[in-house]
């Protein structure tokens, strides 16, 4: 006989901390028994019972996993269970093992909050598919929840930079070391990756946050309008200057100036805010009286800065004036694990401002996501979580015939993203990449020739 498992605080934790879990009803031990040895090869622990009134104590509001349940049991069945566990945590998903008689029954559950139905006898892989999704959807729901907390608590750098990537992790950390700082930063990253976010996060994180968040896009100013946007005027400085204008360097003294596209700066200001870097003092058109202003200058540019000043195209000197601390912003393609809660989070946002419901990310969807390149990156994918709230997203993204790529044509994707992270990781050096892989060198060669991906190593 195999005695059920007790459930308790520590019983509770699984032996690796890491790993995914489920909480599996069943009264016939030996079903009990297979379920945990199937999930365990799965990676997946397991707390088992073998009535709803035993598990019970142990489904609580915010359970880091599901809950597996037969429907024929004991005293109360899966179905009223369902309904307690639904009272709980309606997002907790509960998926029912069923007999072959119980399928009418089940299907009638899923319209009352069930997550599936599996029916007796399954198949292994079967069974395990349908886990790994409804554990994927919880973590979802955790996530999302916790990013709640988290705005709810003032958390400016999680309410700004969304993910939980190695990459974004490590972002976050950085970003919590330099808030409480006045260090100029330098924001590298592609066109959509979130460089304003990342300067909202740095001023909302640090001691200037009730201070001003002065933007200016640099490439969309007007080349004449540039210094009395940027410095201000004094009334008859120039034709139509009827009043004193305080301009965005003075306006945000105590805060933060975001100075996004700051390539796009005509060299003739470039000089006068290298001065302003320096002296944190500025003069108005039409004055000679200094105004010294206290802010922090956060810098966002998509270009290589450095390059640019090589070319003759930007000035060194405020390249090097600007280039305090530098922050790398990771675009979405190599941040892939973010996609789905990025997404469902946008859908959130959406569903609020169109007042809709929230609408459901089907598996196909989901797949599609991950496998975009994304070349807009989150502003991309933020209007296509708004296009899916609205009905409009391209058939491309909703798995239809249209694009419907082969199972080769998905493993060969998944196998390219994995080498080409491997490789960037490395330092593009194949040896070391197959070392990380834990493939032969050759092996690694053969397939990146496959693929058509090619290095100097």
């Amino acid at each position: 006989m195999f005695p059920e498992r007790a459930f308790s605080a520590e019983a509770e934790a699984p032996r690796h901390a890491s790993r995914p879990r489920v909480l599996l009803v069943d009264d016939e031990e030996m079903i009990r028994l297979s379920i945990e040895q199937t999930l365990d090869l799965a990676g997946i622990d397991v707390a088992s019972f073998a009535s709803a009134e035993a598990a019970l104590p142990a489904v609580r509001r915010d359970y880091p996993g599901i809950v597996v349940t037969d429907v024929r049991l004991p005293a109360r069945d899966g179905l009223e269970l369902l309904a307690d566990i639904r009272r709980c945590d309606p997002e907790l998903p509960v998926v029912l093992i069923t007999g072959h008689g119980d399928v009418a029954m089940a299907v009638s559950a899923m319209r009352e909050g069930a997550y599936d139905f599996i029916e007796k006898p399954f198949v292994s892989d079967a069974f395990v598919e349908v886990v790994k999704r409804a554990l994927e959807k919880r973590a979802l729901v955790l996530e999302n929840r916790r990013l709640r907390t988290a705005l709810d608590r003032g958390d400016a750098i999680e309410r700004h930079l969304v993910g939980q990537s190695a990459a974004m992790r490590r972002l976050r950390d950085d970003i919590a070391q330099l808030a409480s700082t006045s260090a100029d930063v330098l924001v590298l990253g592609e066109t959509g990756a979130g460089k304003e976010q990342v300067a909202r996060a740095l001023h909302e994180g640090g001691v200037r946050r009730d201070k001003p968040f002065v933007a200016v896009n640099c490439g969309a100013i007007p080349e004449s309008m540039f210094e009395s946007e940027m410095f201000g005027h004094e009334a008859g400085a120039f034709t139509g200057a009827g009043k004193r204008r305080i301009g965005k360097i003075e306006h945000a003294s105590g805060g933060t100036l975001f100075l996004d596209e700051v390539e796009s700066m005509p060299l003739a200001m470039q000089v006068k805010l290298l001065r302003v870097l320096q002296d944190r003092r500025i003069e108005r058109l039409g004055s000679n009286t200094p105004v010294p202003v206290d802010l922090r200058v956060i810098a966002a540019t998509k270009e290589d800065l450095g390059a640019l000043a090589d070319a003759g195209r930007f000035r060194k000197d405020l390249f090097f004036r600007l280039d305090v601390v530098k922050l790398a912003l990771p675009p979405l393609r190599e941040r892939r694990e973010d996609i789905p809660l990025l997404f469902e989070l946008f859908l959130v946002q959406a569903a609020v401002k169109y007042q809709r419901p929230v609408v459901e990310v089907p598996p196909s969807l989901r797949r599609a996501l991950m496998l975009a390149d994304w070349p807009g990156n989150v502003r991309e994918l933020k209007n296509a979580a708004e296009r899916h709230m609205l009905g409009f997203l391209a058939p491309d993204f909703t798995g239809g015939a249209a694009a419907a790529p082969s199972l080769n044509e998905l493993l060969d994707r998944v196998e390219r993203l994995v080498i080409e992270d491997a490789l960037k990781a490395s330092g593009n050096r194949v040896s070391a990449a197959a070392l990380a892989l834990n493939i032969p060198r050759k092996t690694l060669h053969d397939r990146m020739k496959r693929l058509g991906l090619t290095t100097t190593d």
